[in-house]
């Protein structure tokens, strides 16, 4: 095993935590909470979305030590350009993420917290759009890096 494998594993793991739990929440578990009423699925969604973002700082982590570290062994005049696609779509997803943690995300454990189910449902849509426009960048990324797609 080499660093770069080592690294690569690491890069990996972190997408697969991060993308592959966005579209388990979006795919899987968002249909299915909605079946509750707004109190219990918001609930719910305060104590999923509690562990989820904590994976998620990790898995930012991962993803950009790795990639970052796997960028300047290449050197960024070396590097494909897949890679600085990654870069920009990482750096886009990671500001996503950002605004929706500092955003809707404490209103939305506020909210629940005063039983406001109104300012918490408005906040989780807040979080559910912005949720699903990183999914869709996550996705395209992975088709970027195993694909290519032209760049």
């Amino acid at each position: 095993m080499t660093i770069h494998h080592l690294l690569l594993f690491l890069h990996l793991a972190g997408v697969v935590t991060w993308v592959g739990g966005m579209l388990f929440a979006y795919a899987c578990l968002r249909p299915a909470a909605s079946t509750l009423a707004p109190p219990q699925r918001l609930v719910l969604w305060v104590g999923v979305l509690s562990r989820f973002f904590r994976l998620v700082w990790g898995s930012v982590a991962l993803i950009g030590i790795s990639g970052g570290t796997m960028l300047v062994r290449v050197g960024f005049g070396h590097a494909p350009t897949a890679w600085h696609v990654m870069l920009l779509t990482g750096t886009v997803m990671i500001a996503v993420f950002m605004y929706i943690w500092f955003r809707p995300w404490p209103q939305l454990r506020s909210a629940v917290a005063r039983e406001d189910w109104a300012a918490a449902a408005v906040a989780m849509n807040g979080i559910r759009q912005r949720v699903g426009f990183n999914l869709a960048i996550g996705i395209v990324t992975i088709g970027i890096a195993t694909l290519g797609l032209g760049v």
